[in-house]
């Protein structure tokens, strides 16, 4: 489960990247975009199966923005909610195609999301964006909620959140990700026939689970940061 390390320096200073990740990452992407063309090229009113499923997952996530948001704040926030989802799910499910079985110099190629940088990444970037959005929706309120002993103690366990939220964000997705793939991986070095077909079967239920718990979970600290601070 070693990774595949690149250096190359970058004004006297090393920088070193995994290409394993930047690879299934980019893999990732491309199979999303061709996804996409395939299903929107071929959308009409009476829809393909594969129709059917995009418009249901959308209906889904818009539905509970919907519920927690109000609809317009959900249709503003739905394209980072959406891509979320398929990124994290897809990128999951990049690490069940038997890319193990493609031996490289160094590491292996497995899901991008069992490296905690790309987690980290995400989570990095849904944090600055419900702060953003929490601070054009309620100004310096965000942050503080009054000199009272009561709006100074919510405040700094407020603050303590803004730091705490990326980590558990990334850590979630990642320890869950990588423990999968170590498990198959052990059972495969074992007996690679029939016995880690189950294993691999439940891998493909915890795909789908970290990717919603993920997505749902930026979806709630999105909608409690654009509501107006009542403290």
């Amino acid at each position: 489960m070693e990774h595949w390390i690149y250096t190359f320096n970058i004004a006297g200073h090393g920088v070193s990247v995994n290409m394993d990740t930047l690879i299934t990452m980019w893999l990732t992407m491309l199979v999303l975009i061709v996804l996409a063309l395939v299903i929107t090229r071929k959308a009409s009113l009476v829809p393909t199966k594969m129709q059917v499923a995009a418009e249901g997952i959308i209906n889904y996530f818009v539905d509970i923005a919907k519920a927690g948001m109000g609809e317009k704040a959900a249709m503003q926030h739905a394209p980072l909610i959406l891509t979320l989802f398929f990124f994290i799910l897809s990128a999951n499910l990049v690490g069940q195609i038997p890319l193990h079985l493609i031996h490289l110099r160094l590491g292996e190629l497995a899901s991008p999301n069992n490296d905690i940088n790309m987690t980290a990444a995400m989570a990095l970037v849904v944090s600055i964006y419900y702060i953003f959005y929490g601070v054009k929706a309620n100004g310096f309120k965000f942050f503080f909620h009054g000199f009272s002993l009561e709006g100074i103690i919510i405040s700094l366990v407020d603050l303590l959140e803004h730091f705490v939220r990326p980590f558990s964000l990334a850590l979630r997705l990642f320890a869950n990700i990588f423990a999968g793939e170590v498990l198959v991986f052990t059972v495969v070095g074992i007996c690679a026939y029939f016995i880690p077909l189950p294993f691999m079967l439940f891998e493909l239920f915890v795909a789908l689970i970290q990717a919603l718990v993920f997505t749902l979970l930026s979806m709630t600290y999105i909608s409690m940061s654009i509501k107006t601070n009542e403290h």
